[in-house]
């Protein structure tokens, strides 16, 4: 049996950009429900937060680890209020679907 080696910075990069495909695919895919699309960007934010570690890790530097602190802090905000909008317009609303939104200017 060979012997594994550690994952290189290319394993790290090819499996973000496979994350970061699979919520472009998924916004496209999906414009009618609100739940996926935030879920789809989440992922995003993940994906890209996954090249930061793993660039942070290649050169020994501590400042793609501080950004991605930042960014999910910023991305469990963003979370919590999204869903508490999304709550509200469920009561007012009764949908969630994205064109049952257009309905709300004025």
């Amino acid at each position: 049996m060979p012997f594994l080696s550690a994952p290189s910075l290319t394993h790290y990069l090819v499996l973000g950009a496979v994350l970061f495909a699979i919520a472009v695919v998924g916004i496209f895919l999906n414009r009618r429900n609100v739940i996926i699309l935030l879920m789809a960007i989440e992922l995003m934010l993940l994906a890209v937060n996954l090249n930061f570690i793993a660039f942070s890790r290649e050169f020994g530097d501590m400042a793609g680890q501080v950004f991605v602190f930042f960014i999910l802090t910023v991305a469990a905000a963003e979370s919590a209020i999204g869903l508490a909008i999304l709550v509200l317009l469920f009561r007012n609303v009764g949908s969630i679907d994205v064109e049952d939104l257009g309905n709300l200017r004025g």
